[in-house]
C-alpha cells in the first residue's frame, strides 16, 4: 500500500518562502507557480526551455487573436526570433497588418473598453477592446500596402510565405529609414529568413488590399496549396533530422494549419511517421463545445497530429496569451537560451525537392492504410 501510494507523491513539496523583492521571472515561475494554470505556465516554461530549445527541434509558432496591437510582436516575438526559438510562424493576416503600424511609426494608444463606441465612431477612433487608434492609422497603412503590393515582384502566383518575405523585405527598408527596427516581427522574420504563413490569406486587410488591386488589373495570385506543401516539407525535414514542436497561441485557423502537416504527410501522402513531438497551447477555449480552439492534445492524437508516444509532453494552459507570452519570453531570456537560426526560407527549395522525391520514389513509406502507389494513382485519377 505504501509503495503504491508513494508513486503518486513524488512531486516537489509545495512549501514556498514568502515572496521578496528583486525576484527574477525565472525564480518567480520556478518557485511560486505551483498549482492550477500557474503550474501549467511553469510546465510550459520548462518544456520550451529544456526540451524544445534543443538544436535538433524545429519550433513552429501559431498566432491567433489581436496580439500585435497589444505590442506582443516587438516585446515577445522579436526577442524569440533573435534567440532562435522560432523556426516558422503561422499567423492571422490581421496580426501582420497591425504589425505594420509599428513599422510605419503609426501610433496605437491605450484606451478602455468602458466607452461609448458611437462616440468613437463619430470621432474616427477605432477600438480593439482597450486599444485605440486614429482611423488615419488604417488609412495610411492601407495606402502603403496598395503602393507596396502594386510593385512588380508581387504580380505572380505565390504562397503566403513568399508574399510575407517580400513584404518583410520592404518593411525592413522602411524600418531602417524610420528608425523603427525591432518594432515589427514581419521585418524581423525577413532578417532571420523565417517562413511566415497565413492560413486564411483573404481574411484580413492584407487580403482586402490585394483584392482591390486585382480589380484594377494587377495580378497577385495567392495560392494556399503552396503553403500546404511547404509546411509539410518543413515538418518532414524535422522528422528526418530531429524533432518537431509547436507552440499554439490561441487557436482558430492558425492552430489547425500548423498541426495539419502531420495528417497530410501520413493520411494523404502515406508517410510512416508520427505527429508532432512537443505541443504547447495557451487558450481560453473549452474542449466540450467541439471547436478546434479548445481541442486537447489527446484528441489531436486521434488525428495523427501529435505523437501518441509523446503526448505526455503536451501542455494546455487555460490562460490569456497576453499574460503567458511575456512570461515565457522573459523566462527564456533569464535562461540565456540562444539557438542557431535554421533560416528555413533559404532551404525551402531543397526541402520541397526532398518532399517530392520521397513521395514519388521511396517505396518504403506505406502507412499501412494506403500505399504510396495507391495514393499517386488516386491523385492522378482525381485529375480526370
Amino acid at each position: 500500500m505504501e509503495e503504491s501510494k508513494s508513486k503518486f507523491l513524488k512531486g516537489k513539496r509545495i512549501f514556498p518562502e514568502a515572496i521578496q523583492g528583486n525576484l527574477s521571472v525565472k525564480n518567480l515561475i520556478d518557485d511560486y507557480f505551483n498549482g492550477y494554470n500557474a503550474a501549467r505556465i511553469q510546465e510550459t516554461c520548462h518544456l520550451v526551455s529544456q526540451k524544445m530549445s534543443q538544436e535538433d527541434v524545429f519550433v513552429g509558432v501559431s498566432l491567433s487573436g489581436a496580439l500585435t496591437p497589444a505590442g506582443l510582436g516587438s516585446s515577445c516575438i522579436v526577442p524569440m526570433i533573435r534567440a532562435g526559438m522560432i523556426d516558422y510562424i503561422v499567423t492571422t493576416g490581421a496580426n501582420i497588418y497591425h504589425d505594420l503600424h509599428h513599422t510605419l511609426d503609426l501610433e496605437l494608444k491605450k484606451g478602455t473598453p468602458l466607452i461609448d463606441d458611437t462616440a468613437l465612431f463619430e470621432n474616427d477612433v477605432i477600438r480593439i477592446y482597450d486599444i485605440f487608434m486614429d482611423y488615419e492609422v488604417l488609412a495610411k497603412t492601407d495606402n502603403w500596402l496598395l503602393r507596396t503590393f502594386s510593385r512588380p515582384e508581387f504580380q505572380k502566383r505565390l504562397g503566403t510565405r513568399e508574399l510575407h518575405q517580400l513584404l518583410g523585405k520592404i518593411a525592413d527598408e522602411v524600418e531602417q529609414e524610420k528608425g523603427t527596427v525591432g518594432k515589427s516581427f514581419i521585418a524581423e522574420a525577413y532578417r532571420y529568413d523565417i517562413p511566415v504563413y497565413t492560413s486564411s490569406p483573404g481574411d484580413s486587410t492584407l487580403g482586402l488590399n490585394i483584392a482591390a488591386l486585382n480589380l484594377i488589373g494587377k495580378d497577385i495570385q495567392v495560392d494556399p496549396a503552396i503553403d500546404v506543401n511547404e509546411t509539410c516539407a518543413i515538418v518532414l525535414e524535422s522528422k528526418r533530422v530531429g524533432k518537431s514542436g509547436v507552440i499554439v497561441w490561441g487557436g482558430g485557423s492558425p492552430k489547425n494549419f500548423i498541426l495539419q502537416p502531420e495528417p497530410a504527410l501520413q493520411e494523404v501522402l502515406g508517410f510512416d511517421i508520427k505527429g508532432h513531438d512537443y505541443f504547447v497551447q495557451v487558450t481560453d477555449a473549452r474542449p466540450d463545445t467541439g471547436g478546434l480552439s479548445g481541442a486537447t492534445p489527446s484528441e489531436a492524437v486521434s488525428w495523427a497530429k501529435i505523437d501518441p508516444d509523446t503526448v505526455n509532453q503536451s501542455i494546455v494552459c487555460y490562460s490569456d496569451t497576453t499574460i503567458v507570452m511575456p512570461l515565457l519570453t522573459a523566462y527564456l531570456q533569464d535562461c540565456g537560451i540562444q539557438r542557431e537560426h535554421k533560416r528555413l526560407n533559404k532551404q525551402i527549395e531543397g526541402l520541397m525537392k526532398n518532399l517530392k522525391d520521397a513521395f514519388m520514389e521511396n517505396k518504403d513509406i506505406a502507412s499501412g492504410k494506403r500505399s504510396v502507389e495507391d495514393t499517386i494513382k488516386f491523385l492522378k485519377d482525381s485529375k480526370t
